[in-house]
């Protein structure tokens, strides 16, 4: 009887050195697995300036009247002033397009019970697409030209659909040195953290190189565009 308790008291204390042992190594595991994951995120910015390489105008016109054939008839002749005003200051067929005139009738739509003076309007716009964004802003200030010459040329600022639209097409070519620029500047934050802490910096664990934003500059120059990029970059930290 007391052999079988002793054995049992035996297996009792070898199985409670098991755990305990088996714990600390545990233990020990999570520790050394956690110095081994000790990492620092740090955030690299790059920002460039550069000059919108294509234009998009919106040339729209109009005329008024009560006889839809006449108007037709001088919508017609302002077309051809609008194109031969553009072509005779450098753009090319290719450049321009041309989209059929809307006839609005003001009677019809009238909201009120007023005599409308001119029962048709005809709106048109002739849309210009250029690479060469100096010659557009050139004509654009130059439209009271066409004015001039019996042209209604319609749009304000409050009209985005009448506002030249300035783009940046070439992001591909300055992507990898904006990259490496905001990856530098990502390490210089971790080694600074590092140096900090009274650590080294290793090798990196993860890298995410963002999203690139193009933004005007400003309202006065939309062709000016700021390039934006982020870069999050994960490194681990050594003693």
């Amino acid at each position: 009887m007391k052999s079988i308790q002793f054995n049992f008291v035996g297996e009792a204390l070898i199985l409670a050195i098991g755990l305990f042992l088996g714990g600390r190594a545990i233990k020990q595991g999570i520790v050394q697995f956690k110095e081994l994951d000790r990492t620092v995120t740090a955030k690299g910015l790059s920002e460039k300036e550069v000059k919108a390489d294509k234009a998009t105008w919106p040339l729209k016109f109009k005329e008024l009247g009560n006889d839809p054939a006449e108007l037709y008839e001088n919508i017609s002749r302002d077309t051809k002033i609008v194109v031969s005003f553009l072509k005779a200051n450098g753009l090319s067929d290719a450049e321009i397009s041309l989209a059929p005139p809307t006839l609005v009738d003001q009677q019809a739509n009238s909201y009120s019970n007023e005599a409308v003076r001119y029962r048709y309007k005809a709106n048109c716009v002739v849309t210009v697409v250029s690479k060469n964004v100096d010659l557009i802003r050139n004509l654009v200030s130059k439209q009271t030209e066409l004015m001039r010459q019996g042209v209604t040329i319609v749009g304000n600022e409050y009209d985005e659909s009448s506002i030249v639209n300035y783009e940046f097409t070439g992001l591909n070519t300055i992507k990898p040195e904006m990259i490496a620029e905001a990856t530098k500047n990502a390490r210089k934050t971790a080694e600074r953290f590092a140096e900090d802490s009274d650590s080294e910096l290793g090798k990196i664990r993860t890298a995410d190189q963002g999203q690139f934003s193009i933004e005007s500059r400003d309202q006065n120059t939309p062709w000016l565009k700021n390039v934006r990029v982020v870069t999050t970059v994960i490194y681990y930290l050594k003693d």
